[in-house]
């Protein structure tokens, strides 16, 4: 068993795997090393409880700041690991200080995609990925501003969704011709497109790509494709992420959109895991190889890896799942949904509360669930079970979902 393992990053996969590791009975020494002054916590609260104010910071933490002393899991915050020595077994840390590790586990995450215009970098203009960001947007949140949100994946929609409860004029400007059209199918989009239209949400959809960002002193407008400004207040500009890997191509390990690992998150070093959002990891279920961007994917392969270093290795394989709230909707998704599926839809749009499932050849590749529940949960079983059906048994409302479900996993 390893005498030190030093984890490089501190977010929410990072933190899980300490805990994994104490629950799993290692006595050795463990190193958190993250980026930013907080403890590790949970991101998907950010874009929209924390956002609103109606979550305080204390809830985010995935363990109280006395859980770490307790269990002797040292916390290194406010730096980051710089550079890692493979062959000596060690990492160096951005103030010069080395740590000596037995194992490593690489947990850096995501990094936002940046939008690379003039203008970009003035005040006003904003990013969301940390609590510090959050922060600075909820300084400038007050009835009346005028916000443009560059981007219509979940985190503008989420973002779009707190903003305009709390009285700001919200715009948000998407170069695609539909909402989430790199997340979602179309009966979804068209759902989620009324729905922000009716709160109020200004959509410009099918845009060319924002050229400027103007403004002396701060944000003053937003140029579009064809040179017409648009008064701003705020910017934020919601385009992706990309996975931090910087430090794993340093060191030379492969990488090929996100670091390469294996069914028990261990990349090419033997001494070297890999965990989260950053990783490019096989999924047996599905067939294919995947990069996640999701809480359950990082708490799950932190569990993996925590296993794997205690030498109780067990592959990961799981269904991968999604959610997003927006007003009085959750968004559940199970499964990996390809564009060549057929799609059936089950429920009523009308009363905010849906279904989509996708179909290839009969059999289940992921559904799409607004307010229902049953659906996601019992989706998520039928999907890893490999489930066939009729589309118009699923199409059919008026026979229980549950019974459905029962009858195609008999």
């Amino acid at each position: 068993m390893p005498d030190t393992i030093v984890i490089a990053g501190a977010g929410h996969a990072a933190g899980q795997t300490a805990v994994s590791l104490r629950q799993g009975g290692f006595d050795g020494r463990i190193v958190i090393v993250g980026e930013e002054p907080y403890l590790p916590y949970q991101r998907p609260p950010l874009s929209k409880k924390f956002l609103a104010g109606e979550l305080e910071l204390e809830r985010l933490f995935l363990r109280p700041e006395r859980y770490y002393a307790e269990h002797d899991v040292e916390l290194q915050l406010n730096t980051r690991v710089a550079t890692i020595n493979r062959t000596g077994h060690k990492v160096q840390l951005a103030g010069g200080v080395e740590l000596a590790y037995t194992k490593l586990v690489l947990a850096t995450g995501t990094r936002v995609r940046r939008l690379a215009i003039d203008g970009a970098e003035l005040p006003g203009v904003h990013y969301l990925r940390t609590v510090d960001d959050v922060l600075a947007i909820r300084q400038q949140f007050r009835p009346g501003a005028r916000l443009v949100i560059v981007g219509a994946g979940y985190i503008g929609l989420e973002v779009a969704a707190v903003a305009v409860q709390a009285g700001l004029n919200v715009s948000v400007w998407e170069i695609a011709d539909r909402v989430l059209a790199r997340v979602a199918s179309p009966e979804l989009s068209a759902f989620y497109d009324r729905v922000h239209r009716e709160a109020g949400v200004e959509l410009k959809l099918g845009l060319p790509p924002v050229t400027e960002i103007s403004g002396q002193a701060r944000v003053e407008a937003v140029v579009d494709g064809n040179g017409q400004p648009w008064p701003a207040d705020m910017v934020l500009i919601g385009i992706g992420v990309l996975p931090a890997t910087e430090l794993a191509e340093a060191a030379d390990l492969p990488c090929d959109n996100g670091i390469l690992v294996d069914e028990y998150c261990q990349t090419e070093d033997p001494d070297i895991l890999a965990i989260g959002d950053c990783t490019n990891h096989p999924n047996s279920l599905l067939g294919q190889r995947l990069r996640l961007e999701s809480v359950h994917n990082a708490q799950e392969q932190a569990k993996t890896a925590a296993g794997t270093l205690l030498g109780k290795r067990k592959p990961y394989a799981q269904v991968p799942w999604f959610w997003s709230d927006q007003y009085d909707l959750k968004l559940q998704i199970a499964g990996l949904a390809e564009p060549d599926c057929d799609r059936v839809i089950r429920g009523d749009p009308e009363e905010r509360s849906l279904a989509v499932f996708h179909l290839r050849d009969g059999r289940l590749q992921a559904v799409e669930a607004v307010n229902s529940a049953r659906e996601f949960m019992l989706g998520k079983k039928l999907i890893a079970a490999g489930a066939r059906f009729d589309p118009a048994e699923l199409a059919d409302s008026s026979r229980p979902f549950k019974e459905i479900a029962a009858a195609a996993l008999n």
